[in-house]
C-alpha cells in the first residue's frame, strides 16, 4: 500500500471514530495523482468545482463608492445574520459562532445603501432589509502561513517592482501594480460573502474594495475568496485571471450507512447549489 494511500486511510479511520459522516478533500483538477488517488483508489466521486479568486494587494487605496455604506457588525449580530439567512448554504459550519470570534477573524461587514448607516440591531434587519444589501467575513492567514511565487523569470520580477514602484510614488494614477509574491508574502481570506437585491454585486464590490484596503494597511501581498461556481455575486469580486483559480476540484465520500440525513438522501449526490459557504479554518 502506498504512502498517500495508508494516509488517507488512517485519515478516515478517525475521521469516523470522531462521528464524521462524510469526508471531503479540495486539489487542483489537473493535479491527476491526487485526483487519481481518491476517485479511484479511494471512492470518492467529484463534486464541487469551485472557483478560488485572487485580488493583489495595490501600493495605492482603492475608493468605495459613494452609494454604499459600511457598517461593521459585532460577533453576535453577524452570527444572527449569517444563520438566520445563510444557515441552509452548503457547507455552512454549525459553530458559525466559533468562527467568527476566533482571534483570526478580523470582522464583518455589512454593505447598505447611503444613508442607512443606522444599525437596528440584526434581528430588526432582517425583519426589514434594504432593497439591496451585501455582507462578507475577513480570515486573517497571514499570522498562519505564508505564501510564495516561484519560477518567475528575471524580467517578470523586474517589471513587477518597476509597477510597484510607479504606484507608489504616483498613487494618484491609480496603475494596478503587481505586489512582491516573489518572497514569502500573507494574505486576508474573504469568507462568508452574501447578499440580497439588485445592486448586491455592487455592494460586495464595495466590501471587497474595503478588505483591499485593509490588507495594505496590515501588509499582506493579496486578497482571496473561493466561491461556487455558478455562484451570482462573483461577477462583483475584483480579482486577476492570472493568479485565480477559474476551477478547484472537491471530492466527497461517504463514510457509512448509518448518518443522520437518511430522509434526505446522499449528500454525495446531491446537485449543486448557486453558492457555498468556505470555512476559513480549512484553509
Amino acid at each position: 500500500m502506498g504512502i498517500g494511500l495508508n494516509l488517507v486511510r488512517k485519515m478516515e479511520e478517525w475521521f469516523t471514530e470522531n462521528g464524521a459522516e462524510y469526508s471531503y478533500m479540495a486539489t487542483e483538477k489537473d493535479n491527476e495523482a491526487s485526483v487519481t488517488l481518491f476517485t479511484q483508489k479511494c471512492a470518492y466521486s467529484k463534486f464541487r468545482t469551485p472557483s478560488i479568486l485572487v485580488q493583489p494587494v495595490f501600493a495605492h487605496r482603492l475608493s468605495v463608492s459613494s452609494r454604499v455604506a459600511v457598517i461593521e457588525l459585532s460577533p453576535a449580530d453577524a452570527e444572527l445574520l449569517y444563520r438566520r439567512r445563510f444557515s441552509t448554504t452548503e457547507f455552512f459550519p454549525r459553530d458559525i459562532d466559533a468562527v467568527l470570534n476566533n482571534k483570526l477573524s478580523l470582522g464583518t461587514f455589512l454593505a447598505v445603501p447611503s444613508g442607512s448607516e443606522s444599525w437596528p440591531g440584526a434581528a430588526e434587519f432582517l425583519v426589514s432589509p434594504p432593497e439591496s444589501w451585501a455582507v462578507l467575513s475577513v480570515w486573517n492567514c497571514k499570522e498562519v502561513f505564508r505564501l510564495e511565487v516561484r519560477g518567475a523569470s528575471s524580467v517578470r520580477k523586474a517589471l513587477a517592482r518597476t509597477t510597484r514602484a510607479v504606484d507608489r510614488a504616483f498613487p494618484w494614477l491609480r496603475i494596478p501594480s503587481v505586489p512582491d509574491v516573489f518572497g514569502p508574502f500573507g494574505f486576508h481570506f474573504l469568507y462568508g460573502l452574501g447578499g440580497e437585491g439588485p445592486n448586491a454585486a455592487e455592494y460586495v464590490n464595495a466590501l471587497c474594495r474595503l478588505a483591499h484596503n485593509a490588507a495594505k494597511e496590515a501588509g499582506c501581498g493579496v486578497v482571496a475568496t473561493e466561491v461556487a461556481s455558478r455562484e451570482p455575486l462573483r461577477i462583483g469580486i475584483p480579482h486577476w485571471k492570472r493568479l485565480s483559480c477559474a476551477e478547484d476540484l472537491w471530492c466527497i465520500k461517504r463514510l457509512g450507512e448509518d448518518y443522520s440525513d437518511g430522509s434526505v438522501g446522499d449528500w454525495s449526490k446531491s446537485p449543486p447549489g448557486l453558492s457555498i459557504f468556505v470555512d476559513p479554518r480549512e484553509l
